[in-house]
């Protein structure tokens, strides 16, 4: 944990008592604060005050004793409408500011020289997270990764001694964290994505460019137009930049071409891996994750070589592109992290007879950009509360069946993909949706998955071990 000093003899409520709620909570208590816990879903409070936190009503509260408010990410804070919390801390003037906030004020207040990586982007940002936490291990350093994946970033280890502190930022963190400056800000890419929260596309893709926009470093895919905006914004500027590719050759940066990635720069390129032999960064998008993540590593001086060695060790990550077993030549991955149709495209693009499993709870209506990929899919597994509209989306372009649950989806895809005349036939669960219908969470419905494939006959899971 990071003790948080800087609201030391203070006081301050938080608002959200998940994960990312209790680990600011607790480091706020152990910096000096007192802190007022509260959260509108009464099982949250209860299990707060289980653990010993000091729970108040803030809608009694008196708002003057306050010196911040310490909101979640996941409570509103401009759309669809400001959280009630909000609106009383802006009537106090009281400032909002996220757990990410505690984080960079701690740093800059005790820990200056405490290097910090910075990732976001709408889809890929996990992926380029541990990946560069792995690039970094494997390079010697000490490394703490957290933030959006995995730990929360007050929840890591303490500053101090040279670590590298590696955190994964969703744009509700960015918009909560008005001192953002990480030494190296990662933008990867902006498509629509929670509008609900932000209102426009136009807002939402500002919020992301703030990331890139106060860092020492940016380094920016420019894979889109978005992207691209931000990097001639930042270029503009005369500040520090280092784009990046997956599909363009660059006079300066990082990219891919024909499965290698290549350096530019000073006028010479330099070969620094073959990333097409690296079979958990599959696909163009997966090539964007690496160049992202192997031009950060390079502005924190990691050695070339290292760098090669570590894309070549990545063991990947779990619900992302995962290869979770085989049966003959069909391989069953698991992509339940892709709940957006710009996810799921990446991962149809991976590969060629797709066995596809579909459907949830959608974030937009249709398929939209997926259509592209309709011909490598040999047949649909619809499940979810978009079946329906997924099969008239479908219809006429693409064989489906309507498979409802999951478990019949992934038992029917086993038994046509086993069908498959070509090579590698590939199950692959890639939703396009969120999995609030069925499942808890995406982990929860990718897990489900993985079960299921265990269960299978015949099944060799991705550990080497038959089911």
């Amino acid at each position: 944990m990071i003790p948080v000093s800087v609201f030391r003899n203070r006081t301050v409520a938080v608002f959200g008592l998940a994960r990312t709620g209790l680990d600011a909570a607790r480091a706020l208590e152990a910096g000096g604060a007192e802190v007022i816990c509260a959260d509108d879903a009464r099982p949250r409070v209860v299990a707060a005050e289980g653990q010993g936190f000091t729970v108040g009503d803030l809608a009694d509260f008196d708002w003057s004793r306050l010196s911040a408010l310490v909101l979640s990410p996941g409570v509103p804070l401009t759309h669809p409408a400001p959280h009630w919390t909000v609106e009383r801390a802006k009537a106090a003037g009281v400032e909002i500011i996220g757990d990410t906030e505690l984080f960079f004020r701690e740093r800059a207040a005790y820990h200056p020289d405490t290097p910090v990586i910075a990732v976001t982007g709408t889809n890929g940002k996990s992926t380029t997270t541990a990946l560069l936490g792995h690039l970094l291990t494997k390079a010697g350093r000490a490394v703490s990764v957290g933030g959006n994946i995995g730990a929360a970033a007050l929840g890591l280890d303490r500053m101090g001694d040279g670590r590298v502190y590696v955190l994964e930022m969703s744009s509700f963190q960015i918009d909560l964290t008005p001192s953002l400056e990480p030494d190296v800000g990662v933008l990867l890419n902006v498509a629509p994505d929670h509008l609900d929260r932000h209102g426009t596309m136009e807002a939402y893709a500002a919020i992301k460019a703030r990331i890139a926009e106060r860092a020492g470093t940016a380094v920016i895919a420019v894979d889109d137009e978005w992207t691209r905006a931000v990097a001639d914004q930042v270029a503009g500027q005369g500040r520090p930049l280092v784009r990046a590719s997956a599909n363009q050759p660059l006079k300066a940066g990082v990219f891919v071409r024909e499965g290698k990635l290549v350096e530019a720069a000073h006028g010479e390129e330099t070969e620094i891996a073959d990333i097409s032999a690296v079979r958990t960064l599959r696909g163009a998008h997966n090539w964007q994750n690496a160049a992202a993540a192997v031009a950060s590593a390079l502005a924190l001086r990691v050695d070339r070589d290292a760098v090669a060695q570590g894309l070549l060790s990545f063991p990947g990550l779990v619900h992302r592109m995962e290869p979770v077993g085989r049966i003959g030549k069909v391989l069953f991955v698991n992509d339940s992290k892709a709940t957006n149709t710009e996810a799921a495209s990446r991962a149809l693009s991976s590969f060629e007879r797709v066995y596809w499993i579909a459907g949830g709870r959608p974030k937009q209506a249709g398929l939209g950009e997926l259509a592209p990929y309709f011909p490598r899919i040999r047949r649909a597994f619809l499940i979810g509360e978009a079946a329906d509209d997924f099969a008239a989306a479908l219809e006429g372009r693409v064989t489906y069946e309507i498979s409802g649950e999951l478990a019949v989806a992934v038992s029917r895809a086993a038994e046509e993909a086993a069908k498959e005349d070509g090579d590698e036939p590939v199950v692959l669960l890639s939703p396009a949706c969120t999995s609030f219908d069925q499942f808890a969470d995406f982990e929860a419905r990718g897990d489900a998955f993985r079960r299921l494939v265990s269960g299978l006959d015949d099944v060799v899971m991705a550990d080497g071990e038959a089911a």
